[in-house]
């Protein structure tokens, strides 16, 4: 039998760390794009890791979730670190002197948010009498950009209208501005410019000081993963600016909503809320606004995890009347031929299909038919034999997780896991105590055969269940968890760089 003599190039390994930018230390109450994100990329780089993964970057809405976003285009407002609007000129060094002292333990989101809109108005100010040249120049060319055309004109004048009518959702408007008339939208505009100018002049911040954060990951070998969750909240810039593409009706209200029906895990299922597309008509437009969507999120991203990736193959509908998922339907997704759109724009396609839930067949023939790794939760492997998510029965096109921004942390779940689990688990891992699991996990993840690994900072540190990042159908103290200052230190660093190294990763 003949047999080549040219042997297959293996597939990259690589490994890397979940960390939300709000999670860093900052003395300015949550965790932004200066100079402790640099700090924490020499650290991810010294440890051999080369991918540093985010949750979604836009600007949050209600109960400050990033899957809940005023829109899934602009950059999240909080994150513009006000130390380098100092730099800039952008503030003067007077604007933070009656600073108030934040927890460094959790972000206080009512408090930090007033705190630092407050700042980015007297950037405003300043750089309308300040700013040099350069800037103005600068900042006119990000507005007239073809990248911001798909959306930034509609998203300043969304949060502009929002603000003037107390923060009462778009369907609560003049019934002129719910139904876009033309006349009343000129009239607003002309009445509003300076305010639709200062959130322009926030996003010109943010993807300026994004951009300063992208080249520095880059310069350190490690690839930015983002997040793009499915649907989009209801009172948003994307829904209110093209509601024809979202089932809706003549009020702007949703007539079908999502969620997931009952599971193990739920017996009610999960009624999410959000409005569902209307996949017929985004077919005919040749899924123009989701080309746009994952293009803008290439700018923040190398590649990008798509949440809930079985609602593409069939979702669940849910009646907006129904106060609960148990009584919906399963109805077909876009399925390949939005993938066909993406790929036949955008080239190849640097997805991760978040494949967990309720999967059938038809999910993994998709993922398969479009070419994206799926994810496995170590966390999950140890309640059955033999479990899916067990390491020994990875393929290699996945990425593996100790756990995610949805799980508790290793030590929380371990904690938490009935007595069988935890033996499964031990047994498993080799491992003797509770206090080495979380490297456990961390050492079955890098020695598995799947092309990526990653870590929740919170594994790193083997911290517990007070480091959880968020509980789903909590109604609060989600999204808020902050690492805590020096602690990701070098003796870490190098623990983790040997381990990458003894198993190719580095």
């Amino acid at each position: 039998m003949h047999t080549s003599a040219h042997p297959q190039p293996e597939t990259p390994r690589y490994a890397g760390i979940l960390l939300h930018p709000t999670s860093l230390p900052s003395t300015y109450g949550v965790g932004d794009l200066g100079d402790q994100l640099i700090a924490f990329l020499d650290w991810a780089a010294s440890a051999g890791m080369r991918i540093w993964q985010v949750l979604p970057l836009n600007p949050t809405g209600y109960g400050h979730s990033p899957y809940n976003c005023l829109s899934s285009f602009a950059g999240n407002p909080l994150l513009i670190s006000p130390q380098r609007l100092l730099q800039d000129g952008l503030l003067d060094a007077d604007d933070v002197v009656e600073q108030p002292r934040f927890s460094d333990e959790h972000v206080e989101f009512d408090r930090v948010a007033p705190y630092k809109f407050a700042l980015l108005r007297r950037s405003w100010d300043r750089f309308q009498t300040h700013a040099s040249g350069e800037l103005r120049s600068a900042f006119e060319a990000f507005v007239t950009a073809p990248e911001q055309r798909d959306w930034l004109d509609d998203y300043a004048l969304f949060m502009t209208l929002k603000e003037f009518a107390n923060g009462a959702a778009w369907w609560q408007w003049d019934a002129k501005l719910v139904r876009r008339d033309a006349k009343a939208l000129a009239a607003a505009r002309a009445r509003h410019a300076d305010e639709i100018r200062f959130w322009t002049y926030v996003q010109f911040l943010f993807f300026r000081q994004w951009n300063v954060v992208r080249d520095a990951a880059h310069a350190r070998g490690i690839r930015i993963m983002g997040d793009v969750p499915i649907y989009v909240a209801g009172d948003s810039a994307d829904v209110w600016s093209r509601p024809e593409l979202f089932q809706l009706d003549d009020r702007g209200r949703p007539t079908v909503v999502a969620g997931v029906p009952p599971d193990y895990f739920s017996a009610t299922g999960q009624r999410w809320g959000n409005p569902l597309y209307r996949w017929d008509v985004m077919r005919e437009a040749n899924f123009r606004w989701w080309i746009a969507r994952v293009r803008t999120n290439l700018r923040f991203a190398d590649l990008i995890r798509l949440d809930h990736f079985r609602g593409f193959a069939d979702y669940w509908e849910i009646q907006a009347s129904e106060p609960t998922a148990v009584h919906g339907r399963w109805m077909p997704g876009p399925g390949t031929a939005l993938f066909d759109a993406l790929r036949a724009e955008l080239g190849d396609l640097p997805l991760v299909a978040e494949d967990l839930g309720f999967i059938t067949q038809s999910v993994h023939d998709l993922r398969k038919a479009v070419g994206l790794p799926g994810m496995k939760i170590l966390q999950f492997g140890f309640a059955e034999n033999d479990s899916p998510h067990m390491p020994h029965r990875f393929e290699p096109r996945t990425v593996v997780y100790t756990g995610t921004h949805d799980n508790d942390t290793a030590r929380g779940w371990f904690a938490q896991a009935s007595d069988e689990e935890r033996e499964t688990a031990l047994l498993y891992l080799g491992c003797t105590t509770a206090d080495d699991i979380a490297w456990g996990l961390i050492r079955a993840a890098y020695t598995s055969v799947a092309e990526l690994a990653i870590v929740p900072a919170q594994d790193v540190l083997g911290l517990g269940a007070e480091a959880r990042m968020n509980t789903p159908g909590a109604e609060s103290n989600n999204w808020s968890w902050r690492l805590p200052p020096t602690t990701l230190v070098q003796e870490l660093a190098l623990k983790l760089r040997r381990l990458a190294e003894i198993t190719g990763r580095v």
